[in-house]
């Protein structure tokens, strides 16, 4: 099967998520500058969030980029991704009304945490179909991006009954440590690219030859 019709789904639904977090802000009763302390942390929740979100979003995208066909498994771990990923807007505002409060920031964690569990499964959905000789398998290598941040999610949830702003920073931390683009699949989709037009060119030299 291929995978357009998945990519759309997934494509709107994230776009919901989004809308939903936003109209989570809202507006001051009041005109003066000081009335927009009652929303500043579901502000920076949202941003935190928002970050999260189009992570996914982008990491999601690249990987269907490389992936030349799904199954039923794929498509029941890609729904398993959005079930956790559509708790992020709960989560986020429950967050930021506490004040980043211990329970609503360990909750936050859980979540992220779980969301990073399912797309590891769904990756290796993925791979598992293409075999290890794809071009999807090359570009992933070990992946110990993944691993470490399930790791650090791992240890943020408890930290948050400790100090919930060593958490936060936690949650921040791997947020900057995925938001710069991840180029593997990029760059060996495009070496992968130029390996068969160079080819290509070499068996039209052979022929008129």
């Amino acid at each position: 099967m291929k995978s357009s019709r998945l990519e759309a789904f997934s494509d709107g639904v994230l776009a919901i998520l989004i809308t939903i977090m936003v109209l989570e802000m809202k507006v001051p009763a009041e005109a003066a500058l000081h009335d927009l302390g009652e929303v500043y942390t579901i502000f920076l929740s949202y941003i935190l969030s928002f970050l999260y979100l189009g992570i996914y979003w982008n990491n999601h995208h690249h990987l269907f980029q490389a992936t030349e066909y799904v199954n039923g498994k794929v498509l029941w771990a890609n729904l398993h991704l959005l079930f956790w990923l559509s708790l992020i807007p709960f989560a986020s505002g429950w967050v930021g009304r506490t004040n980043f409060s211990a329970v609503p920031s360990a909750l936050y964690g859980v979540v992220l945490f779980m969301s990073a569990v399912a797309y590891f499964i769904l990756q290796y959905l993925i791979l598992k179909i293409h075999g290890k000789d794809s071009v999807l398998n090359k570009a992933i290598g070990k992946n110990y991006k993944s691993k470490i941040s399930l790791v650090l999610y791992a240890l943020a949830v408890p930290l948050s009954f400790v100090s919930q702003w060593i958490s936060i920073s936690i949650y921040l931390g791997v947020a900057f440590l995925w938001i710069v683009p991840d180029k593997r699949i990029e760059n060996t989709l495009y070496k992968e690219i130029r390996k068969n037009q160079e080819e290509g060119n070499d068996k039209e030299i052979e022929n008129i030859s």
